[in-house]
């Protein structure tokens, strides 16, 4: 197997890339909590 050796920019771009990723995917985990909670909140008043 070889290995590909990454430049600096490269390496930041891609870890700059993976941070953004797991800020959308935390981001789309608390919304649907939100509207699941706000819909749970108004069916059972």
């Amino acid at each position: 197997m070889e290995l590909v050796k990454l430049t600096e920019a490269q390496r930041k771009s891609r870890r700059n890339r993976n941070i953004a990723l797991g800020v959308v995917l935390a981001g789309l985990v608390v919304l649907f909590y939100v509207i699941t909670i706000v819909k749970f909140l108004g069916h059972g008043g």
